[in-house]
């Protein structure tokens, strides 16, 4: 892919304190753009000055939300060298997104990685020195037609911008209370549950601020037809272990597929645990519980990589996970993955890619 650069002559200042990132607010000097013009392709490639957008307020994606986001994170490594974790997989999934919202596929994930490389090489010095600290990278593609009417975009703008965030655990790696929502639903089988589209997180708004509310952090949600089988947690995907068993919610349209959930159920194959993609009730969960053979809950995702469970609250009865305390198979993962994105463990499945 041919890039065009034109690099800023006022660079920002770096931030001092890595401790006190945050997430999403602070941005690095250039961002990635490449236009898309029916009957020309995907074309322009430019990696540009870091600014505003200038869009008519008649852009299709203002309007009927025919748009499309990845995240992924570029780590540091204790020697200095930078690298990313599975980006391929970030843009395959992208294009499935692509195709579900009607959006042009964009090039090979390999010529797609091979931009994304040129890209943080150039910011470099954004990516933090801070262990658990990471570049977050955003990249996202807009309808951007200035036309009211319904119908597939004839214009779009594939964007890549990157926010230098601090570790998700700032306090320590502890479990997260989640709230089992009954009300709401987040996506059925054969809607967009399964792609990476605002209007999935924007329809989850309303139950998160509910679960707020009651002091929890992230709502777990069931399926949207029986209302009673589990599907993922917030913006993560929710792994059970029951009687020493691994169980995870299978894909059926309505969830998303997550690089670290794959991720998680490569590795613990790989370590001998019995593993299994399934569909499993609410109910089940509360029986496995009272039992007293739900040993260990947790999500997974690319901000928290492994989110342990502490409490588990569905209707007037909370579920008290694992004494509250981090489960030994959570952490063996957490650490594990959090390892090899570091580099701080050997990359025995070829998972990372180096900056050259």
């Amino acid at each position: 892919m041919d890039i065009r650069l034109q690099l800023t002559n006022t660079p920002k200042q770096k931030p001092v304190d890595e401790t006190k990132l945050g997430f999403g607010h602070i941005f690095t000097d250039h961002m990635f753009l490449m236009n898309y013009k029916t009957g020309k392709g995907w074309h322009d490639a430019r990696i540009v000055p870091h600014q505003n957008l200038n869009l008519a307020p008649s852009a299709m994606c203002l309007h009927y939300a025919q748009e499309i986001f990845e995240g992924l994170k570029a780590y540091r490594r204790d020697d200095g060298e930078i690298q990313l974790f599975r980006p391929e997989e970030n843009f395959k999934r992208m294009n499935v997104s692509a195709k579900r919202l009607v959006i042009p596929q964009l090039p090979h994930e390999e010529e797609m990685v091979e931009a994304l490389m040129k890209y943080i090489d150039i910011e470099r010095d954004w990516v933090p020195r801070t262990k658990g600290a990471s570049l977050y990278i955003r990249p996202f593609v807009i309808a951007v037609d200035p036309y009211l009417g319904v119908k597939p975009a004839d214009e779009y703008l594939f964007i890549i911008i990157a926010s230098p965030s601090g570790a998700y655990y700032s306090d320590g790696f502890n479990p997260v209370d989640i709230y089992v929502e009954k009300h709401y639903v987040r996506a059925v089988k054969g809607g967009m549950g399964f792609t990476k589209t605002g209007g999935n997180y924007a329809a989850s708004l309303a139950a998160q601020d509910e679960a707020h509310q009651q002091n929890y952090s992230q709502v777990l949600w069931l399926d949207g037809i029986e209302n009673k089988y589990i599907e993922e947690v917030g913006s993560m995907n929710i792994f059970f272990i029951i009687n020493g068993e691994i169980v995870t919610p299978e894909l059926q349209g309505s969830v998303l597929p997550g690089i670290t959930r794959k991720s998680v159920l490569e590795l613990c194959k790989s370590w001998g645990y019995k593993v299994s993609e399934s569909r499993i009730s609410i109910d089940e969960i509360s029986d496995y519980y009272d039992k007293g053979q739900l040993d260990e809950v947790f999500g997974t995702g690319t901000a928290a990589v492994i989110s342990p469970v502490g409490h588990l609250k569905w209707g007037d009865k909370v579920m008290l996970i694992n004494e509250g305390k981090i489960g030994e198979v959570s952490r063996k993962i957490y650490d594990t993955l959090t390892g090899i994105q570091y580099g701080d463990l050997p990359d025995e499945f070829g998972w990372t890619r180096k900056l050259s």
